[in-house]
């Protein structure tokens, strides 16, 4: 069964990522083995079909996903995985609000971000990997709403929507020792003024948090 039919996974390159907080003003840098990333966020009918549910603000089957939290999101990356007949990635322990990722597993799951703004930039250096008006929705083209993947151009990877559109959920914990479980989001929103849609900027909020322009797109690991 092709779950993935009309969201093709494309093959990111292995690399190096630079990674910046402009709040701490910490780099960081990070190697990175080839992986797969999903061609666009996971749209509603995806979502519907693995699920059976409908979370979203707007409905619309080629529509991002939204109003999903990041629990939602690892646990569909599992239900994909299982459908897909891989072996999940994540572990959910139910004593606690607690996730552990099997590194070793083939299946589906949340983008690190340092994945993330690898696949964002696609080699450029640029806050964009294009014109913003070209590429992505924010506040000033969307109309002050979502819009269906796909609709802009697409990075030199092949990856739609990286900028713009809706958040994605990554899985990474954004400052375990000030925030707690607060985890990161990438990539800026429709609602989003154009600074916050870049590849750099980053943005955090609870697990839990269901928001209209908060989605999340799918990745895998290159397992040998």
């Amino acid at each position: 069964m092709d779950v993935m039919m009309g969201n093709e996974m494309i093959a990111v390159p292995p690399g190096q990522v630079m990674l910046s907080d402009r709040r701490t003003r910490r780099s960081w840098s990070v190697e990175l083995a080839p992986y797969q990333l999903a061609a666009s966020p996971v749209t509603q009918a995806l979502y519907a079909q693995i699920t059976g549910q409908r979370p979203s603000t707007a409905q619309g089957d080629q529509l991002p996903v939204e109003c999903v939290s990041w629990w939602d999101a690892a646990r569909f990356c599992n239900a994909l995985s299982q459908c897909a007949g891989l072996t999940p990635a994540y572990h959910f322990r139910a004593e606690a609000e607690d996730v552990v990722w099997d590194a070793s597993a083939d299946g589906y799951r949340l983008p690190t971000e340092a994945e993330w703004e690898h696949a964002c930039r696609a080699g450029t250096t640029g806050p964009h990997y294009g014109d913003l008006d070209e590429i992505g929705w924010y506040r000033g083209n969307s109309h002050e709403r979502i819009h269906e993947v796909g609709g802009k151009l697409p990075n030199s990877w092949g990856l739609y929507d990286m900028l713009g559109n809706v958040w994605d959920w990554c899985w990474d914990v954004y400052d375990a020792e000030v925030y707690g479980a607060y985890r990161v989001l990438r990539g800026g929103g429709w609602f989003d003024e154009h600074w916050s849609c870049r590849a750099s900027a980053r943005r955090r909020s609870h697990p839990t948090f269901q928001v209209d322009d908060v989605g999340f797109r799918v990745a895998r690991s290159v397992v040998r």
